[in-house]
């Protein structure tokens, strides 16, 4: 076994084999060829290219390209390429036209409601009766027409929704929109209901009052008159049925989604679905990586074992024998990938830059260290001269490579979990760099003497080895675990990644705001513990579990290998780290923690991964999150969020950002409850009373347009603050309307009515004007109606201070300035509430007010603030009687299609801890056909002869006593035909050809079992040899 020398090697790639074939375009490989190839993976793609192409190289001679330097930079040589191959881009989906949209927004059932009293009232309006002015009747079909253009809107925002989350998976469905969803429904109903109402006593107080009661007959010429107070009448309840639904809540959560996007961006949060944001504000739970999110990923060798001296520091290259110097270099620069290199620092005085993976980044920086350099040896072994290599999993925690030396010999380089590979050692190199013997005995010391204080140093620890293979020797390179084994141990080594400075704190702000944090990862678990305690994740006297992916695994599953979910929550609650897991694992808890009923509510998880195998957990959690810098496209397409600084701070942001969120919906919901109570109650009762409502229909789309459009604008894009994460999350099942809230809403509603109905009977006495009450039908807009119409306005805007707290705060004006678009939005809707009073005229049936009663309208808005304080004053706890509303749907409310979801996971782990069994279930399915098969056809054979026993069919032979029909599909698991392997296919005895055609049992799925097993089984096994059942028996 000679030494590795830099100047006297060549090396010799491994033969390839050349297979050209010419085809069309100059290339040897057709478009159709490769998407063919593309459709194969593992063993059947490499089989296809080794009988197609003879290898990989083949292949790329065929493309006319390089597998290390790519495609040259020709021009017309890439045109070409396109114009055979295509572009390599994904197509965008064809948006929807401007007419699709509208058509959609069309199909909306208020919408549509609104459209048809337009269409009626319009088509009246060109009606003249004998002594009206058709002027005066446009007015109705005017004010629906003029409802239409908003409703259309919010129809076309609410339907397009609707449609969205129908084509999204269940996971889209957050938290807040299950709760809205279900909180619009009920509110819609009622609103559906108080219209109907209201419309069916106006329609028989009118018919009553009348043709009963005044006595009056229904004369042909009077029809249209008729006809339009029963339009009126519809229209009132439309009216009722348009501020009763809460339209404007998908637009106040687009707007505060959309808002909080946009600013989480500048927090480096890239979020990718809508939902999300919202959904992280209730999280209860962070599983998160280490490396890169709660550490720097810019990981070093600290320490290092070397020659049977522990070195606490980099040791000098002169302490080091010159064997082990050149082999530890030689295993560092060529058992690792190529495009992972230490670059010069960017600035003077900045650190070197680490290009690839960091934890190869920290070996090639531990050369340097050594006054060593890796690029020599990397260009006189140039990539494509690596015989052999094993890339690294997540399963065998190791990377190979092979080279081919001078002497026609090989050498294996290995790198990976010092605890795995040591296992695989059995010699290390003492301080003369000479070979002596590795016992198990000796791993057992260096894992306490080394790895164990170097773990508990926090560092990870990476053992470095190497094997030499003779000429003569060369074994089969398939067959990894063979080939890396008997290895030489040159070192082990201890990297430190450093935790983030402003990780600890932010898993402070965490823990203070309810939210369990737990550090899932590969690492050793003296290790993970170690730097857990460093973040906060574990403290001093705390009940925790620190648990590895085996224990962990032994723990939670059964006698047969299945998880139990009893056993899963009694680990989680405790669980903190997860060391040496896989991504199984990693999925596993996720699906368990969101699937557990344990403790007063159900958990919402977040999750953080970067590699391709944390696809599942990623999708499987509330919240994903990708690591931006770190993370591969496959796990950046699962997640939720990308993470784009990598970094555990910017997920504390999220959560708050997240619960500002919530609350900016919970703003918006009691200002508009408040609203839409007001407003129902009002246009109910009046119209019942007096006939018409108080507030016209315009003037409830003004209303309407303040509480669902400005007010959405305005509460909706409050900033967060600190304060948000000193309260617990708000969980999946509390409702979104707690009861201070609804304190709050019926407080201010019942201000707000005593003041409308005081001013709708006693105003006219109390301003000395007019009653507008008992009106004629086209009667000129009141003042007594315009003061209802602008009190009512101040008393909303006022309110709208008053909304922006929701826990009970007395301080309503507490940073209102820092949100310039609420005080914009205020001020301007007052100044255009001025604009429609004073010039509004008959279209807003308002008339110009007097200053003394604009001076009374504030001072009742006013009002409003004060009121607001003695509400705060009643405390919540005594109101017993007050419900709470917008609770999540319950499983039981669940559609099936979302239970049905749970039921589709699977646990592969699971899966293949099962598969023993099910290939057993399978052999046994198997023979049991094979044994009616025989019974079958020796039944055929003994047709004719007069024996008691005889059984001349299968129909006979299955009805006699001594044999049941049992359906066992329910308790044998099977698995699929194509899943057979070649050696089964060729065991399968086939079917031995029968006389009787009505033999279809066989193939319907029908087993047979016998009553009494002896009988049974000495008739089918004493067959003598020569007869069909022999031939059969023998080959099972």
């Amino acid at each position: 076994m000679g030494d590795v020398a830099n100047s006297s090697i060549e090396f010799h790639p491994k033969p390839q084999q050349q297979r050209e074939a010419p085809h069309a375009g100059g290339f040897g490989c057709t478009l159709a060829e490769l998407r063919s190839l593309m459709e194969l993976r593992g063993a059947e793609a490499l089989q296809k290219v080794q009988e197609t192409y003879g290898d990989v190289g083949g292949l790329c001679r065929r493309l006319k390209t390089s597998p290390t330097e790519g495609l040259a930079d020709n021009a017309n040589d890439l045109e070409k390429r396109r114009q055979i191959y295509g572009q390599n881009f994904i197509p965008p989906k064809q948006p929807k036209t401007f007419l699709q949209l509208v058509w959609e927004a069309l199909q909306d059932v208020t919408l549509i409601i609104l459209e048809v009293a337009a269409i009626v009232s319009l088509g009246l309006s060109f009606y003249a009766p004998p002594g009206e002015e058709s002027e005066a009747k446009k007015q109705d079909g005017a004010v629906a027409m003029e409802m239409q253009p908003l409703k259309s809107a919010e129809g076309g925002e609410m339907e397009e929704r609707e449609k969205k989350k129908a084509n999204v998976p269940k996971k889209e469905k957050s938290v807040l929109q299950g709760k809205l969803t279900k909180l619009a429904v009920q509110i819609g109903k009622a609103g559906l209901v108080m219209s109907a109402i209201t419309v069916i006593i106006l329609v028989l107080y009118f018919v009553i009052e009348t043709f009963v009661v005044g006595g009056r007959a229904w004369l042909a010429e009077c029809t249209p008159v008729y006809v339009q107070y029963f339009v009126k009448f519809f229209i009132i309840g439309v009216t009722v049925l348009v501020v009763a639904v809460p339209e404007g809540l998908p637009l106040a959560v687009t707007i505060s989604l959309a808002y909080s996007v946009k600013k989480m961006m500048r927090d480096n949060n890239l979020v990718r679905h809508l939902d999300a944001c919202e959904t992280m504000g209730n999280a209860t739970a962070i599983c998160s990586d280490k490396t890169g999110t709660l550490t720097t990923n810019r990981m070093t060798v600290v320490q290092s074992y070397l020659g049977d001296t522990h070195y606490k520091e980099v040791p000098a290259p002169s302490a080091l024998t010159p064997k082990i110097l050149d082999l530890l270099v030689h295993a560092i620069s060529i058992n690792s990938a190529y495009t992972t290199k230490i670059l010069p620092p960017e600035k003077e005085g900045a650190l070197p830059r680490q290009v690839g993976n960091k934890t190869e980044c920290a070996l090639l920086g531990f050369v340097l260290d050594l006054k060593q350099d890796f690029q020599p040896v990397r260009e006189q072994i140039p990539e494509d001269k690596l015989y052999k290599v094993y890339t690294f999993n997540s399963v065998r925690k190791s990377m190979s490579t092979v080279i081919r030396m001078p002497d026609g010999g090989f050498r294996l380089f290995s790198k990976g979990a010092s605890e795995i590979l040591l296992k695989k050692c059995t010699n290390i190199l003492n301080s003369n760099g000479e070979l002596r013997s590795f016992r198990p005995r000796d791993r057992d010391d260096m894992v306490k003497k080394v790895i164990e204080p170097m773990a508990c140093d926090g560092l990870r620890t990476i053992c470095i080895a190497y094997r030499d293979f003779s000429a003569a020797q060369e074994p089969d390179w398939d067959n990894e675990n063979e080939v890396v084994g008997d290895l030489t141990c040159i070192a082990v080594v201890g990297i430190e990644d450093p935790v983030r400075p402003e990780v600890p704190e932010a898993i402070r702000k965490c823990q203070r705001a309810g939210i369990t944090v737990r550090m899932v990862t590969g690492d050793n678990i003296n290790t993970a513990r170690a730097i857990a305690a460093k973040c906060g994740i574990i403290q001093p006297g705390e009940d925790f579990l620190c648990l590895e992916g085996k224990e962990f695994n032994r723990r939670i599953r059964n006698e047969k290998g299945e998880i139990e979910q009893e056993r899963l929550d009694k680990v989680w609650p405790k669980l903190r780290v997860l060391a040496r897991s896989s991504p199984t694992d990693k999925h596993t808890l996720v699906k368990g923690i969101i699937d557990s009923n344990t403790g007063e509510q159900r958990q919402v998880v977040a999750v953080t991964g970067d590699g391709t195998n944390d696809g599942p957990a990623l999708k499987k959690a509330d919240v994903g999150f990708a690591m931006g810098i770190a993370g591969t496209d496959v796990a950046k397409e699962a997640s939720d969020i990308i993470l784009t600084d990598d970094n555990f701070t910017s997920i504390v942001k999220a959560v708050m950002w997240g619960r500002n969120v919530y609350d900016s919906i919970s703003k918006f919901l009691q200002f508009q409850l408040t609203v839409n109570v007001v407003a129902v109650i009002v246009a109910f009762t009046g119209a019942c009373i007096t006939q018409d409502s108080p507030l016209k229909a315009v003037q409830m789309l003004w209303v309407n347009l303040i509480m669902d459009t400005f007010a959405s604008l305005a509460l909706a894009t409050e900033p967060p603050t600190e304060s948000l994460l000193l309260r617990k999350p708000y969980g999946r099942d509390k409702p979104l309307i707690s009861r201070t809230m609804m304190k709050s809403i019926l407080g201010h509603a019942v201000y707000q009515l005593t003041i409308i109905f005081t001013l709708l009977f006693v105003g006219e006495l109390f301003f000395d004007i007019d009653s507008g009450r008992n009106a004629p039908l086209h009667s000129p807009p009141s003042e007594h109606y315009t003061i209802i119409f602008n009190t009512f306005v101040m008393m909303q805007l006022f309110n709208e201070i008053n909304a922006r707290k929701i826990h009970g705060e007395r301080n309503v004006f507490h940073g209102i300035f820092s949100n310039p678009i609420f005080c914009t939005i205020v001020l301007g809707t007052f100044a255009i509430q001025i604009v429609i009073v004073q010039f509004g005229g008959k279209p807003f049936s308002c008339s110009p007010l007097s200053t003394e009663q604009w001076l009374w309208c504030l001072f009742v808005g006013v009002g409003e603030l004060v009121w607001g304080q003695v509400i705060a004053t009643i405390p919540t706890s005594q109101l017993k009687c007050l419900k709470e509303a917008g609770h999540g749907p319950g499983k039981d409310e669940m559609t099936d299609e979302e239970l049905a979801e749970g039921e589709e996971e699977i646990d592969h782990a699971e899966r293949e801890l099962r598969r023993g069994q099910i290939l057993w279930f399978r052999g046994l399915n198997r023979i049991q056909t094979q044994i009616r098969v025989v019974k079958a056809f020796r039944s055929s054979l003994y047709e004719g002869l007069e024996k008691p026993e005889s059984k001349t069919s299968i129909h006979n032979f299955m009805a006699t006593p001594e044999f049941l029909i049992n359906d066992y599909t329910h308790n044998i698991p099977l698995i699929d035909d194509t899943d057979v392997d070649e050696n089964e296919e060729r065991l399968r005895a086939p079917p031995p050809p029968s006389p009787n055609q009505n033999n279809n049992a066989i193939d319907s799925g029908v087993y047979l079992t016998t009553r009494g097993t002896k009988s049974a089984t000495s008739s089918v096994f004493s067959s003598r040899p020569g007869s069909p059942l022999h031939s059969v028996e023998t080959s099972l």
